[in-house]
């Protein structure tokens, strides 16, 4: 006897499923950051070397240096750069969508040049005056208030230009951009300055790097670049985009044709799979990169796997002539370990490269592991349910429809 609650609650995940995809899938696939092998765009990767001899390059100094090129390249109209620390003195800025691509070598490589002014535009002080890692975004013990605190050199100096300038803004610029511009409440005789006015300590904290980074004696070695055309991009996509559409499908019809029901809901889990994905993807803000389309393509893989690792399993036991609810159970149960095995490993590779890899590889990784993850929840998780419905309608009760032939039953 057919259920139909349980038959009519597959039918409404299904058809949920569907409706989701096709009338949101298209602007989640829009929603994805491209990198800029798809999009096209310019990568430099730089050498940092101090240029006093007696300073020393630092986790600290990469760090701050990374905030001064975010807001150098800010200025150029770049939208979500990469720039990134590497090792114990590299930087990697990855630029998408750049067209002027000297002008943007320029603006980077280039020292930062901190300045503080009047507002006649009078230089006072530079970068120079300011003690290394003399600037940072603190509490105000006081007030509990988030402020950017600065020591400078020689507190005579300092004391001269504040007594001059009392009551006056005294505007700080890190090259030719404005970063702020305080008022001088009082002649300051130490030498120890405070910035307030800041929403929050991680602005403040960010105006802190960026005061760092401008007073930093250190110069950028160019030391690999690379640019892909906006229409090699667009061209890397289409391929990448076709190759996987073309190669799921054939799954598709593979699964359908080999596995029959469950092929089905295989196939229906990895469209979930696809989707969540994406949509996952563009809440993170990952990038999508071409070694992360691999990644996507070999997690449908990985996701597929999944589900034949379990379909098989539950046609052996149907073999051996247990019910199909039973054969579900134990199919289902015995395949969960060998599934997690192949799975587990998987990510303990992913994050090893993630932990040693540059910037594509890290992109291919974190992919990699999303997928897993994703896969995990509809390919084993989702397909288990799935089938649990289908079994229990009892409208799915020959062995033709799970792939397995009448004389190839053992009876109890």
């Amino acid at each position: 006897m057919i259920k139909w609650s349980r038959l009519v609650t597959l039918l409404v995940i299904v058809a949920v499923v569907f409706a989701t995809v096709a009338l949101t899938g298209k602007k989640v696939a829009m929603g994805t950051t491209l990198g800029l092998d798809l999009r096209g765009g310019f990568e430099i990767l730089y050498e940092v070397s101090p240029l006093d001899e007696k300073q020393k390059v630092t986790k600290e100094t990469l760090i701050d240096a990374t905030k001064a090129l975010d807001n150098r390249v800010n200025k150029l109209g770049i939208a979500e750069p990469e720039i990134q620390a590497e090792g114990e003195n590299r930087i990697r800025v990855r630029l998408a969508g750049v067209t002027d691509q000297e002008k943007a070598r320029d603006m980077i490589g280039k020292p930062a040049n901190l300045t503080f002014r009047d507002m006649q535009g009078n230089i006072l002080m530079s970068g120079s005056d300011l003690a290394e890692n003399g600037a940072q975004g603190v509490l105000d013990p006081q007030t509990q208030q988030p402020v950017v605190t600065l020591q400078f050199k020689d507190p005579k100096k300092f004391a001269n230009v504040t007594q001059k300038y009392v009551g006056q803004q005294m505007a700080i610029f890190l090259d030719e951009q404005l970063i702020t511009a305080p008022v001088i409440q009082q002649v300051i005789p130490n030498g120890t300055a405070q910035i307030d006015g800041q929403k929050d300590i991680q602005e403040a904290k960010d105006l802190a790097a960026i005061l760092n980074a401008g007073a930093l004696p250190v110069k950028m070695k160019e030391v690999f670049s690379t640019s892909v055309g906006a229409k090699l991009g667009q061209e890397a996509l289409e391929s990448g985009i076709e190759a996987g559409v073309v190669g799921t499908l054939i799954v598709f019809l593979f699964m359908i044709v080999y596995y029959r029901m469950p092929g089905f809901i295989a196939c229906i889990t990895v469209v979930a799979y696809i989707y969540l994905l994406l949509l996952l993807q563009n809440l993170m803000g990952v990038t999508l990169t071409l070694p992360g389309i691999a990644a996507f393509i070999l997690g449908i893989g990985m996701a597929v796997d999944a589900n034949i690792i379990m379909y098989e399993r539950i046609k052996e036991e149907l073999r051996s002539g247990k019910s199909y609810l039973s054969a579900l159970r134990a199919g289902s149960k015995r395949s969960l370990s060998t599934i997690l095995d192949a799975n587990v490993t998987s990510i303990i590779g992913a994050l090893v490269l993630f932990y040693f890899g540059s910037s594509a590889i890290r992109g291919f990784a974190v992919t990699l592991i999303l997928s897993i993850l994703v896969g995990l929840l509809t390919s084993v998780a989702g397909a288990r349910f799935l089938m649990g419905l289908a079994v229990r309608s009892n409208l799915f009760n020959k062995p033709s429809y799970y792939g397995v032939k009448e004389r190839d039953i053992r009876e109890l």
